[in-house]
């Protein structure tokens, strides 16, 4: 039985890190998108960017991994998402904070 305090893992350090970036990255976006709507394609690059590395970096996919973003555990995970209409499968990222 895996321990709640496994978020605390020193490991999960890196991972955290590249999380708290994607959603200050996030953030940005959607103030951007409010503020100067067509400038916000090298936001969403980097956005894509970032999520691509954080899908890299988990462990496992289709299932959540817990980190610490400050306020105990929270989750994050990689999901499969089937091919439909003409665009490829994928996974995609969801974080729970």
């Amino acid at each position: 039985m895996a321990s709640n305090l496994d978020y605390l893992d020193p490991a999960l350090i890196p991972l955290e890190e590249k999380v708290n970036t994607y959603l200050e990255a996030e953030k940005s976006l959607r103030r951007a998108e409010i503020d100067a709507p067509q400038t916000t394609d090298t936001s969403r690059s980097k956005l894509s960017q970032l999520e691509q590395e954080i899908i890299a970096m988990l462990p496992t996919r289709d299932e959540w991994v817990k980190v610490n973003l400050g306020y105990g555990p929270s989750r994050v995970g990689a999901w499969h998402v089937p091919a439909a209409n003409g665009a490829p499968e994928r996974y995609e990222l969801r974080v729970i904070h």
